[in-house]
């Protein structure tokens, strides 16, 4: 298990991960299968869409259908047959961001289930044993997440307890199969994410992940948060930004030496007629697409675009239909991961920024 950057581009680069299920080029997105599925796809459909690695969530599959099942059926390669690399957040922010049903210590976290009312306490060693049964490649250190704005108090004790917890994690880990990525925090504090990023870097996890952001700020101080982290991260491991996914936000990321990302939003957009398209973000139950014969986006190659015309789209989407769903999250999904793909050629054969185009506007 090792990361290797073969090529660079100012600050972006290319690299590749070994991983125990096969190699993943970087940069890479990573299509969202929270509940150990990408809501909508199979998995030769996620293949063909070019996905190398899924991610899913340790809080989802802990509460249902549990990880000594899933352990128990081959985890989680085994149980979904999806045999490429895996990586399991540690349910952190799904756990914050219950809210009023949470109760945080420096010892764990208590909440009531969303599935059956059932409360339950999480420490680090909980998220980490959890995420050892499920078996994915990459699994992450427990951390808690802010929601900004936040007060500055409330960032500091939130980086204190993640530097708490990522020890913790580090010593209830148990595989070598497993590469554990520590996850910064501090919000959009350069005092408070320098502080954690320097002792995270102590305790020198094989990867890292940029955390604590796209959750309320603006988009300038998200950059300024990412380009500061991208600077004091070690240069020979992999750099995971959690939770974006807009194509604009993965190449100023990418320009500013980020490796991995992951999103839900496009299967949520597509589920929701919005797509993302070489010419601009396109909502398809737009009256003007109700004679268009074109494909959603005349420069994809995916089965949906191969197939089918953008008045057939919008027909399905104002119809209701489940395949209108389907369709819609197989085109975001090919659509950002090949995006990204783009991106990574640019940078291998030396044409990059100048040969991607920007991501088109607010669409129509």
């Amino acid at each position: 298990m090792s990361f290797l950057v073969v090529a660079r581009s100012g600050r972006a680069r290319a690299g590749i991960l070994e991983t125990p299920h096969g190699p993943v080029e970087t940069p890479v997105f990573m299509p969202v299968g929270t509940r150990a599925t990408v809501r909508g796809l199979q998995p030769h459909e996620l293949e063909d869409a070019g996905a190398q690695i899924l991610l899913a969530n340790a809080y989802h599959l802990f509460l249902r259908p549990g990880d000594e099942l899933i352990r128990d059926l081959g985890g989680l390669h085994g149980f979904t047959t999806w045999e490429r690399p895996w990586l399991t957040d540690s349910g952190g922010f799904q756990v914050f961001s219950l809210d009023d049903l949470v109760k945080v210590t420096d010892q764990g976290v208590r909440f009531r289930s969303p599935v059956d009312g059932i409360y339950h306490f999480l420490e680090p060693e909980d998220s980490i044993r959890i995420q050892n049964n499920l078996g994915a490649d990459i699994i992450m250190a427990f951390d808690e997440c802010v929601r900004l704005p936040a007060e500055a108090e409330r960032v500091r004790r939130a980086v204190d307890r993640t530097i708490l917890w990522a020890r913790r994690s580090r010593d209830a880990h148990r595989r070598e199969d497993q590469l554990l990525f520590g996850i910064t925090q501090g919000g959009t504090d350069p005092e408070e994410r320098e502080r954690c990023t320097r002792a995270l870097l102590e305790i020198d996890f094989p990867g890292y992940a940029i955390g604590g952001l796209s959750v309320g700020e603006d988009r300038a101080a998200m950059l300024r948060t990412v380009e500061q982290s991208t600077e004091m991260l070690p240069e020979d491991k992999p750099r995971y930004f959690m939770g974006i996914g807009k194509p604009e936000d993965l190449l100023d990321a990418i320009t500013r030496g980020v490796d991995m990302f992951d999103c839900v939003i496009g299967t949520r957009n597509g589920r929701n007629a919005t797509l993302f398209t070489s010419e601009g973000v396109l909502h398809m139950r737009n009256r003007k697409f109700m004679r268009d014969e074109r494909p959603p986006d005349p420069a994809c190659d995916c089965a949906c675009c191969r197939r089918y015309s953008r008045a057939y789209l919008r027909h399905l989407y104002k119809a209701d239909e489940l395949l209108a769903l389907i369709l819609g999250s197989l085109h975001n999904t090919h659509y950002l991961v090949q995006f990204v793909r783009r991106i990574r050629e640019a940078i291998l054969n030396g044409t990059f920024p100048q040969s991607i185009n920007s991501p088109g506007g607010s669409g129509s």
